[in-house]
């Protein structure tokens, strides 16, 4: 037995800035066949503000929320700052001075139901969240305690850096003991300045890669020569993509480049 009871719950809170992640993308996709659908993640990370406090740098991670439902639709805000002086004695009004950019904003939904389990995971999944509004075990043992850094990552795209503003969380759905079940989470994030990105192994970030979908007279060995520099790059190629028979690619393959350093030249 169910109740339909909705509850609602709300968290908020200002974090410092965090560096942005970059990107990163698997497998390839042919022409003809079902793409793999790509889970949405926010992917939360611990930081290291600079001893100052006026940057920061992305420390390894510490959780990752996988969507157990896609987003629907993700609302993005960027805006400009304009100062307009008063023109006295004249007709028209003095000209705009730009003054600024502000961060951008970013606000998306995440449907949680766990009817088939019954289980505690949307309570586990929204205390999470929440966690992300408070300073992190690590940062409250120093002097200057933080919430932790985290990224929306979905496929092949990555959000701006951000920090969580708000959480906002409505239990609609419970079981006969009274354990959320399902809920809905509105989640807004927020654009922060950063130090600039160090991609290591050990800083939890990821390398950025191109890729190329394949047209008709496109061929392993001119990929590798237009990427490269070099056609004998295709075999490199063919095997960071899983391809079997490098002769039968088929036309609108999306193939992933693999970075120089990956492939340890350059």
């Amino acid at each position: 037995m169910s109740s339909s009871m909705a509850l609602a719950v709300t968290k908020s809170a200002k974090a410092p800035p965090l560096p942005p992640v970059p990107a990163d993308a698997k497998g390839a996709v042919t022409e003809g066949t079902r793409a793999q659908l790509e889970r949405a993640n926010l992917v939360i990370y611990e930081l290291q503000p600079s001893p100052d406090g006026t940057t920061a740098k992305v420390g390894s991670e510490q959780a990752r929320i996988t969507f157990q439902f896609n987003p629907k639709e993700l609302t993005v805000q960027k805006a400009a700052k304009w100062e307009r002086k008063p023109s006295t004695g004249a007709e028209k009004a003095g000209p705009p001075q730009f003054t600024g950019a502000d961060p951008c904003k970013m606000t998306l939904e995440m449907f949680l139901d766990a009817t088939a389990t019954h289980d505690t995971s949307v309570v586990t999944t929204v205390e999470t969240l929440f966690a992300c509004c408070t300073p992190t075990e690590t940062s409250a043992k120093k002097e200057k305690p933080s919430p932790p850094l985290v990224a929306l990552q979905w496929g092949k795209v990555t959000s701006f850096a951000a920090f969580i503003v708000s959480v906002n969380a409505k239990y609609t759905l419970f079981s006969a003991d009274g354990t959320p079940i399902r809920a809905l989470c509105q989640v807004s994030l927020e654009e922060m300045p950063v130090a600039p990105w160090r991609q290591n192994p050990t800083s939890g970030g990821r390398s950025v890669r191109r890729a190329h979908q394949l047209i008709d007279g496109d061929s392993l060995a001119s990929v590798a020569y237009a990427e490269y520099g070099d056609p004998a790059m295709w075999r490199s190629i063919a095997a960071f993509n899983g391809i079997d028979d490098p002769l039968r690619v088929p036309r609108g393959t999306r193939l992933l480049l693999p970075t120089p350093a990956e492939l340890g030249v350059g």
